[in-house]
């Protein structure tokens, strides 16, 4: 009965023996196919293989094509909205009358809104290595508000040519009327379309990841590949700043629209990560977009603003040239 027992066990060892020698070389060849795969996606440039790329390009772009005019046929209601809307403006914008003066008011908040807008996105977008527009164009802009309103007495400066040129106006002001919110409503405008700018330059990581996911191919992208490293090695993590990571992914995958509220409301370095884990869990993407604009063009641009506003007021600038003097 013994020797029976040992010999049923010593098949049974040698079949669970091939099944992990089978699992394993599986594994392996779904591995060596991934890499071969990225070799040849990696290879498909134009300077090395013209034809094949403009192929593929032209087959993607047809398909693209089409998604997209099924999708506007879908929506065929709104798209003939739109239409209508565009036809109606093009025909008050190019037509004499007294509405003129109201439609060049709309060109010109249009296209200055549209300029924040854009600097917002070069900031953010790329997976931080963005122009740090905040420091090189709306941080000066609110310095010089604020200078210019304690000097003015006033924030009413004459349009145009604010804010090309700051002109204080001919009635003055009165001395102390000045506050910080009053500042801060003068530049409300500017400060939030720059942290609109900023969330839509963070839906690029998102999109990638998501679409990632969703096809289960590997992107070829260093973050993104960063990022499922730190998954697979998130027990043993030591270091400072890849625990401080896997903080930002833990808290946005299982707080949610909060989680991702509160790193996007605060100048966090990695806020891309946030982006890919929402891609990567495919989180819904008005839950991302909501959170994300909320955080960065409200909570987060008020709290720069008033860290602008606030060092270059007047008694902080009166006490730092006592200082220097």
């Amino acid at each position: 009965m013994a020797a029976n027992g040992a010999s049923s066990e010593q098949p049974q060892k040698r079949a669970g023996a091939k099944e992990k020698q089978n699992g394993k070389s599986t594994d392996s060849s779904i591995t060596e196919r991934r890499q071969k795969d990225k070799e040849e996606r990696l290879s498909l440039v134009l300077w090395k293989r013209p034809v094949t790329t403009l192929h593929y390009f032209l087959l993607e772009t047809l398909i693209k094509l089409k998604e997209l005019t099924f999708k506007l046929w879908q929506q065929r209601g709104t798209v003939f909205l739109v239409l209508v809307l565009c036809s109606l403006f093009s025909i008050a914008y190019s037509t004499e009358g007294a509405h003129q003066q109201y439609v060049q008011y709309l060109e010109k908040r249009f296209l200055w809104c549209a300029y924040w807008v854009g600097l917002g996105i070069l900031s953010s977008v790329g997976l931080g290595t963005g122009l740090h527009t905040f420091l090189l164009y709306l941080g000066p802009h609110i310095a010089s508000v604020t200078l210019a309103a304690y000097e003015c007495g006033s924030t009413d400066f004459p349009e145009p040519p604010y804010p090309d040129q700051i002109v204080c106006p001919q009635g003055g002001g009165v001395e102390g009327s000045i506050s910080l919110f009053s500042i801060m409503s003068k530049v409300r405008l500017e400060a939030c379309m720059w942290g609109a700018g900023t969330a839509i330059g963070e839906l690029p990581p998102y999109f990638m990841a998501r679409a990632a996911r969703q096809s289960g191919a590997d992107p070829d992208d260093e973050d993104y590949e960063e990022f499922e490293e730190m998954l697979e090695q998130a027990e043993s993590a030591q270091d400072f700043v890849t625990r401080a990571k896997l903080g930002v992914q833990h808290m946005v995958q299982k707080v949610g629209f909060f989680g991702i509220l509160a790193c996007a409301s605060i100048p966090n370095p990695l806020f891309d990560l946030a982006g890919i884990t929402c891609g990567h869990f495919l989180v819904p993407f008005w839950t991302f977009f909501g959170a994300t604009l909320i955080g960065k063009a409200i909570i987060k641009m008020h709290i720069q603003k008033l860290f602008v506003i606030i060092t270059f007021s007047k008694h902080i600038v009166e006490k730092m040239v006592l200082l220097i003097g």
